[in-house]
């Protein structure tokens, strides 16, 4: 009789610490799939802030015209928001999309210049951003694709021991106003925004 509890408490032992080992897996793939759906959704949004990118001064811009490399190049958009390109002259691109900068150019090339046109485009180099207000480097920074405000922060080399670390403040090219937002890594930054990080108050 001893000798059969015995087994049945080992039973029971080594069943509770398979049903612990199951949850345990269950809990952590739950965690993995939790946060590859964060990452997911803030990879989704950091693409679609750049698909709906619209440009400016200071962008660079790639424009490849098929079949015809004396009308592909680099191209600097100017400060009055325009590229000037073989052919077809002076373009005013300022707020549109790249999208819409490959239909514009196609459409121009068509009128009267080439057959059936094929352009791409692409920007090679996004306006830089401004960082104000409480970091330790303020000033000008080249944009990169993907960047958050956090991240916007770390190229200012950190907060100052005054910064209030839990809101940031954008504004937004030709946008009157500055928006206020929670700071954290789902804040995006675009090319030519001002960014802005206020005292705390102590």
């Amino acid at each position: 009789m001893h000798s059969l509890c015995k087994i049945l408490t080992r039973f029971m032992v080594a069943a509770m610490a398979a049903t612990l080992t199951i949850m345990s897996t269950l809990s952590m793939a739950a965690a993995r799939d939790v946060a590859s759906a964060q990452d997911g959704a803030s990879t989704s949004s950091a693409l679609a802030a750049v698909q709906d990118y619209r440009l400016g001064p200071g962008d660079q811009v790639q424009l490849t015209v098929y079949d015809d490399k004396e009308l592909s190049g680099q191209f600097y958009v100017s400060s009055t928001g325009t590229i000037s390109l073989p052919l077809v002259g002076e373009v005013n691109v300022a707020g549109i999309t790249i999208h819409e900068l490959e239909a514009l150019i196609t459409a121009k090339l068509a009128d009267g210049f080439i057959l059936n046109p094929k352009v791409s485009a692409e920007v090679l180099i996004y306006r830089p951003f401004y960082i104000l207000g409480e970091v330790n480097k303020p000033g000008e920074y080249p944009y990169t694709s993907g960047l958050t405000a956090l991240r916007a922060v770390a190229v200012a080399a950190g907060f100052t021991y005054r910064a209030n670390s839990h809101r940031v403040f954008i504004r937004h090219p030709n946008d009157p106003v500055e928006h206020e937002y929670k700071l954290n890594g789902d804040v995006y930054i675009q090319p030519g925004d001002v960014v802005r990080i206020a005292e705390r108050h102590f």
